[in-house]
């Protein structure tokens, strides 16, 4: 949206599976009514208890393909045996209406969206230990073994890339990073470029 100026705020929150992204940004939409979650598009089945529009816009791949050869993404990449995608409507809506929207993104898509998205904050969720990471993804009960090997082994190779993003929160304690991220959010009006520069300006002269 070329021309329009930025009101609201993206904030990426990514982790390696297991870190515990998406707990957390429940959690802050439980703490926050008025700020939105974007709802990525994906291939992969739908698990038990989920709900298509909820947690994800699940699709086949024909239709993915489709949306993201005419741009309805904002980013799009293969994670493990699927695609992800971010639609970007609502993400655009809620950028220039002045709100504040979450994004529950895999390093990949992290990336992708900081790079279109260069005002967006990025949070990073790491889990305190290797140990409690394999206990987190084991506790999912989703794979065979064959998988859950490939996902382990990625998911220790992403935690070295907390190194790309502005923010990181060790998540020990769910209650607790979630409040650390809470903070983070709110606090950002006071980062450089989202300062109001013309009252800084007639404050310093």
């Amino acid at each position: 949206m070329p021309g329009k100026k930025i009101k609201g705020k993206i904030i990426i929150i990514s982790s390696p599976s297991g870190g515990g992204k998406t707990s957390i940004c429940r959690g802050l939409l439980r703490r926050n009514k008025d700020w939105r979650f974007s709802v990525s598009a994906t291939t992969r089945p739908k698990r038990k208890n989920e709900r298509h529009g909820r947690e994800y816009l699940f699709m086949e791949y024909a239709e993915f393909r489709e949306h993201a050869g005419r741009g309805y993404f904002a980013e799009w990449c293969q994670v493990h045996r699927y695609y992800y995608g971010t639609p970007r409507k609502q993400l655009e809506d809620t950028l220039y209406k002045g709100g504040i929207i979450l994004l529950d993104v895999d390093v990949k898509g992290a990336a992708k969206l900081k790079k279109a998205y260069p005002e967006a904050a990025t949070v990073f969720i790491l889990p305190p230990s290797k140990t409690e990471l394999r206990k987190r993804l084991k506790r999912r009960g989703t794979e065979d073994d064959k998988h859950f090997k490939i996902r382990q082994k990625r998911a220790l190779s992403e935690m070295k890339l907390y190194r790309k993003f502005e923010y990181t929160i060790v998540n020990k304690n769910l209650n607790t990073a979630v409040r650390e991220v809470e903070m983070i959010i709110k606090t950002l009006h006071c980062r450089k470029n989202n300062l109001d520069l013309e009252q800084i300006n007639r404050i310093v002269g």
